[in-house]
């Protein structure tokens, strides 16, 4: 187990979309367990996408206060509600913006043992879990920032978001 170097903006790898996993294989444990030391590896981590890291796989690690949610292959299977908060990601340090999001969310996914099961989520749990699926299509928050604009962390500076995305585009 290793914690692995989190890809920065820019890199094309962010905009593609991941593949499914075919097999819960001794592989993709060890992909589980390697995104899981780099989530832990700093204070603050929510989630981390295998995108995030090089592999395109979809696969997800989570802990957004309650423990730890792996998830493999998830699927939406229903989103209701609305809220707006801000959101950072890892692949884009020291800013955040406003993102609009359904509150309620029910997925289906795989665990590392192989087994479906279902997860329902509301507010930041739900918000997590949309922002790192958005990742396995190579959807970055910055595409979905409400007013156009991020704020730099430390210096509450704004960042005009329709420059930054132009640098970045999905592919389709």
């Amino acid at each position: 187990m290793a914690e692995k170097t989190i890809l920065p903006f820019g890199d094309p790898i962010l905009r593609k979309k991941a593949k499914p996993v075919e097999e819960v294989s001794p592989r993709i444990l060890k992909l589980l367990d390697d995104m899981v030391d780099t989530l832990y590896a700093a204070e603050g981590r929510a989630g981390l996408a295998a995108p995030q890291i090089g592999f395109l796989r979809r696969v997800i690690v989570m802990d957004c206060g309650d423990g730890l949610i792996e998830l493999i292959n998830p699927v939406m299977l229903e989103m209701s509600g609305e809220q707006i908060g801000p959101e950072g990601c890892l692949s884009f340090p020291g800013h955040s913006g406003l993102v609009k999001r359904a509150n309620q969310v029910k997925i289906s996914s795989l665990n590392r043992q192989g087994e479906t099961f279902v997860l329902e989520a509301e507010g930041y749990l739900a918000r997590c879990i949309q922002h790192e699926m958005d990742h396995l299509d190579g959807v970055l928050y910055i595409d979905r920032i409400e007013g156009n604009a991020l704020i730099h962390d430390e210096t509450g500076r704004k960042v005009n978001v329709f420059d930054i995305i132009r640098l970045s585009k999905p592919e389709q």
